[in-house]
């Protein structure tokens, strides 16, 4: 009689487990039928509600990292690197670690949070079990030197996956076209305008020429007629003025246009590249 109410009670847990079984099947099936309609806020709920009854940590791993997609997708990227963090404390295997690992990286690319994103990549470097990983970790290196605007380092990164690469190509051609802000300034101190120039505001260049030769003759010439308060006034309020603003906007304009060269190679990144992004 005992033996057979023993029996019973095993049968009982059994079932009763089962249906547990069957039920958070359920949930983590809805919930990720929420994820794949783009609903992630409804999405984390579902999956936060998997947690709390997800007593025995089956699902940890999985979850964490869809809510951490979830966050991802919605530019919460502050919240999406704790919960691919937190996945990854529930990897079940290297293939999970890696992953939940490159994830965060992503995120710190998109955030733009460079140092962070190029020390994990690091670290994930000098890790053993990912020695067949290595041209993943770099792909992601050099996106993070894409994206903190370091073209140059950019394309030496992606080099070492393979010369041909195309976003070594991309990074190349980027970091040609950008001018230099120093030099635009430096022929500016020399000849007012040319700065300008240089970074392909050829109108305003020829413009702040004209003006600092216009006020420069208006200055000599009022010394060589004996009209020294003309030469100072016109001198201090005019031609410094131009002297000055022609430097101050060569780095203008030259920056600008490092902005513009930049912005079109990454519009080309998000709209016609058809790699992996972050």
């Amino acid at each position: 009689m005992k033996y057979r109410h023993f029996l019973l009670t095993v049968v009982f847990l059994l079932a009763f487990e089962v249906k547990g079984q069957d039920n958070l099947t359920r949930q983590l099936e809805f919930a990720n039928s929420l994820f794949s309609e783009g609903r992630y806020y409804d999405a984390i709920t579902e999956y936060k509600r998997l947690l709390f009854f997800d007593s025995a940590g089956i699902y940890q791993y999985k979850v964490d990292y869809r809510i951490g997609e979830c966050y991802k997708a919605g530019a919460k990227l502050d919240d999406a690197i704790k919960s691919f963090s937190q996945a990854s404390k529930f990897a079940k295997n290297d293939a999970e670690l890696f992953d939940s690992k490159t994830q965060i990286i992503r995120s710190n690319i998109l955030r733009k949070t460079t140092e962070r994103a190029i020390q994990l990549c690091t670290e994930l470097d000098k890790d053993e079990r990912f020695r067949t990983k290595m041209d993943t970790i770099i792909y992601w290196k050099g996106w993070a030197y894409m994206f903190a605007d370091d073209w140059a380092n950019a394309a030496n990164t992606f080099a070492k996956i393979s010369p041909e690469h195309e976003l070594r190509k991309l990074s190349e051609q980027t970091d040609k076209e950008k001018v230099s802000v120093t030099f635009a300034k430096v022929i500016s101190y020399i000849l007012p305008g040319s700065g300008a120039i240089y970074s392909g505001k050829f109108l305003s260049g020829l413009m702040s020429l004209g003006w600092n030769v216009l006020a420069g003759y208006w200055t000599i010439n009022s010394f060589l007629e004996n009209r020294a308060l003309d030469g100072v006034v016109v001198g201090e309020l005019v031609w410094l003025r131009f002297y000055r603003g022609a430097i101050q906007n060569a780095g203008n304009f030259a920056v600008e246009k490092n902005l513009e060269i930049a912005n079109k190679s990454l519009r080309f990144l998000q709209n016609e590249y058809k790699g992996t992004k972050p």
